[in-house]
């Protein structure tokens, strides 16, 4: 256990963060694995509608601090890309 003020302080912290984190962890591989479900169903209104979510909740998360911008943009552009197979006009994030 700490000893110091500020080392429980910290504690507290790190276990408050890592609960954040361990939230956002999940809730990216989940709407990404809706995303790519979507996809290989082949049914393009729900891909779009999801790639929709995708974008807005990543960069999101970009404001909360858990993705860096280029991190966020990134990982929609690649998402976007699958959706972008499904038609033949392609569809912007």
């Amino acid at each position: 256990m700490a000893n110091h003020k500020s080392a429980e302080k910290r504690a507290r912290q790190t276990l408050k963060k890592t609960e954040q984190n361990r939230y956002y962890r999940t809730r990216v591989k989940n709407i990404s694995k809706e995303l790519r479900e979507a996809v290989e169903s082949g049914n393009q209104e729900l891909a779009v509608a999801k790639l929709k979510v995708v974008n807005q909740s990543f960069h999101s998360y970009v404001n909360k601090g858990f993705f860096k911008k280029e991190t966020a943009s990134r990982k929609v552009s690649r998402l976007a890309k699958l959706v972008n197979k499904l038609s033949a006009t392609p569809v912007s994030a």
